[in-house]
């Protein structure tokens, strides 16, 4: 179960490929953000999430709403993967997987992240969440979604 609409998104701190930590709270005062966990750097899946949110990076850095993506990878592999397909936004390194778990974005027995995006609002408010595990490309078109209704 993804946090709820409405529901206050929780305060994080976690290494970031831009050398310096992100604290949610700091780093994204008083700004809407998108936030999306997925299970591993460099998988089909997870590459093609991150390619369609390359691809459409244009739409929500118009609107002022960066994006973050979330692993349980290391920020070296963090750093390869985007490179490698020319990432323009953070990746953040949860190894222990807290961050995961506190967003509900972590399969309990594997320990491994889920494919969950959320669109937080400038209070961080949780204005969308959607989850789906194999279905990449309908992560951001849901979000852009939830952008043209609001």
């Amino acid at each position: 179960m993804a946090l709820k609409i409405g529901q206050k998104a929780p305060n994080f701190t976690l290494p970031s490929t831009s050398g310096n930590d992100f604290t949610l709270n700091k780093d994204a005062a008083g700004k809407s953000c998108i936030i999306y966990f997925y299970p591993k750097d460099f998988t089909r899946v997870c590459t093609a999430e991150a390619c369609d949110f390359r691809d459409q990076f244009a739409a929500f850095r118009d609107l002022d709403i960066p994006v973050y993506g979330i692993s349980r990878d290391s920020i070296e592999t963090h750093l390869k993967f985007q490179k490698e397909f020319k990432l323009p936004f953070e990746l953040l390194s949860d190894g222990k997987g807290d961050v995961c778990k506190a967003y509900d974005a972590l399969i309990p027995l594997v320990r491994m992240p889920k494919r969950i995006t959320y669109l937080l609002d400038s209070n961080h408010i949780v204005q969308g969440a959607y989850s789906d595990m194999f279905e990449s490309k309908k992560h951001v078109n849901e979000m852009l979604e939830v952008l043209k209704r609001k």
